[in-house]
Order: C-alpha cells, then sequence, then structure tokens
C-alpha cells in the first residue's frame, strides 16, 4: 500500500496538554504553534506496591477514566498525551508530538509532526 497525502479542509486542532505545542520545519523554525486549549488526562490513583526499597515507599499508579474527552467529532483532532492515545488506539482523532526536537541542552524545542 502506498502513502498518499489527504488534507482535510476545514479541520481542527486543539491542543489539550498543558503546555504550547510547537511545530518546526527542517530548519527548526517555527511553522506554528497551537496553545493549550485545555486538559485531556486519564484519573489516576497511586496505591502502595507492598514493598520499600532503601526505606523508600514502592508505589504503583493505576489510570482509569478519562477526563475532558470528548466524543468523536469527524474533522476534529486533538493533541493529547502519549498516555492517553495509548489508553484508547481506536480513536483516529487524538494525536500526539512526533519527531520531538530538542536543544543542545535535551529539552524539548518542539516537534515536526503530530502522529496518530
Amino acid at each position: 500500500m502506498g502513502l498518499f497525502l489527504i488534507q482535510l479542509k476545514m479541520s481542527v486542532i486543539k491542543n489539550m496538554t498543558p503546555h504550547p505545542i510547537t511545530i518546526l520545519d527542517e530548519s527548526n523554525n517555527v511553522i506554528r504553534s497551537i496553545p493549550s486549549d485545555g486538559l485531556i488526562r486519564l484519573k489516576a490513583n497511586v496505591v502502595f506496591a507492598g514493598f520499600t526499597v532503601d526505606g523508600v515507599n514502592i508505589t504503583k499508579t493505576e489510570f482509569g477514566e478519562p477526563e475532558g474527552l470528548p466524543d468523536y467529532e469527524f474533522g476534529k483532532f486533538y493533541v493529547v498525551s502519549q498516555l492517553v492515545k495509548n489508553a484508547f488506539p481506536e480513536r483516529s482523532d487524538l494525536l500526539v508530538p512526533a519527531e520531538v526536537v530538542r536543544d543542545e541542552n535535551g529539552s524539548v524545542i518542539g516537534c515536526r509532526s503530530l502522529g496518530i
């Protein structure tokens, strides 16, 4: 199967992470900045794993239902964390930053694309 390009007209991308998403070109010029428009996350419950290591409690985080996740609507896309995306693999409207670009100190400065 070959790759093909589809550009959806009248589509909307909403950034549902707590920070702006910066899209960069190959020269690291900013193509677009998508400001945060809210937050979609999973409810989390931290439980004691039953043991300690060197005096430190070891815990496990159990993730549950989503908070802020709207129903699917054609033409609307949501940038979310990889954790949220992984919890809903059937949702083609959930996007994550892809091709992450870091500066010389290892800090993220943007991404080149959004992944499904």
